[in-house]
């Protein structure tokens, strides 16, 4: 199950390969710049309009210039760029900059490895929705890196992910819930809607 786990946490939009992983697998789309032309090269007008945005505080600017910095589109690829922009806008509470931030420091991409970063990141994205944050905290529970093991934790993060329709949660709940008491398996479910609870309220903000 360890092995499992580990290549369905790794896949993501910000690995650090050659090319990002297919977003049928694991990935996650944050709204990109748009090219107009292909996917080739960025406008200059757009990617100045939202450098602008960006230094200007504009957290979605800040947060989609991170990506553009990770795929090189419209500037050349630089992970460690990708990485600063992300966290100006995580700091700000996007999402999906939390998440990216959360999963370079999972990979060592743009930042030295960092497992107690990735679950900091990865909690604050969870906490806001984002689903595969949500799977891949459960992931970490259960592996113990960056926390000590906890499939109480796990699993109410994988119901979560579960209830929000993701289908690798889907998968290792029957896994999660065979680790647990019948006792742990009551406090998991009871946390989980708990945690269900708490993110439903954040969205609602």
């Amino acid at each position: 199950m360890r092995l499992t786990l580990i290549a369905l946490l790794l896949a993501g939009v910000a690995g650090c390969g050659s090319e990002p992983v297919d977003n049928t697998q694991r990935s996650v789309e944050e709204p990109k710049l748009e090219t107009g032309n292909g996917g080739k090269e960025e406008p200059a007008s757009k990617l100045e309009a939202t450098l602008k945005a960006a230094q200007l505080g504009i957290a979605g600017a800040q947060s989609s210039l991170g990506w553009a910095y990770s795929r090189g589109e419209g500037v050349p690829k630089d992970k460690a760029e990708a990485v600063k922009w992300w966290r100006k806008a995580a700091e700000q509470g996007e999402a999906f900059a939390q998440y990216n931030l959360g999963l370079s420091y999972r990979n060592g991409c743009g930042v030295p490895e960092d497992d107690a970063e990735a679950v900091k990141w990865f909690s604050k994205a969870a906490e806001r929705g984002i689903v595969v944050a949500q799977y891949n905290l459960g992931a970490i529970y259960a592996m113990g890196e960056g926390v000590p093991e906890n499939y109480v934790e796990a699993y109410a993060w994988w119901s979560v992910a579960a209830t929000n329709g993701d289908e690798f949660a889907k998968r290792v709940l029957p896994k999660g819930k065979a680790k647990l008491t019948p006792e742990q398996l009551v406090t998991a479910q009871k946390r989980a809607a708990e945690l269900l609870e708490q993110i439903n309220a954040n969205e609602a903000k």
